[in-house]
């Protein structure tokens, strides 16, 4: 599911106009990138945590050139906790959809003595 797709099923879901979803949707987006960028998580309660963390420059090496050793510099990189709820659903099993079991016919003589 993409953006368009999660608005579309949010405006089908609650009635709400298509453009109101969508712009509800973008400052949500815009919301939690503010948080990260001031390093404050952002949580929502049974679905996740959002935050931000600070990846440390470490030596690697060069791509193009094996033998080349780099330093890859320290990154910000975002995380996502799942909630309890969220990992609860996820953990549940589908069941099967029922089946109906076929009812064996009868079995008839091949070669039926009168």
């Amino acid at each position: 599911m993409n953006k368009a797709s999660l608005i579309e099923s949010i405006a089908q879901k609650t009635g709400l106009p298509m453009d109101q979803v969508e712009k509800t949707v973008e400052v949500m987006v815009d919301l939690i990138i503010e948080s990260l960028k001031q390093k404050e998580e952002v949580t929502i309660t049974s679905f996740g945590t959002f935050s931000a963390r600070v990846r440390s420059a470490r030596m690697g090496v060069n791509p193009q050139k094996p033998t080349e050793r780099i330093t890859i510099p320290e990154v910000v990189v975002p995380k996502f906790k799942a909630g309890k709820r969220l990992k609860q659903e996820l953990k549940k099993k589908e069941e099967p959809p029922a089946t109906q079991t076929p009812v064996a016919a009868p079995i008839m003589p091949t070669n039926p003595q009168i």
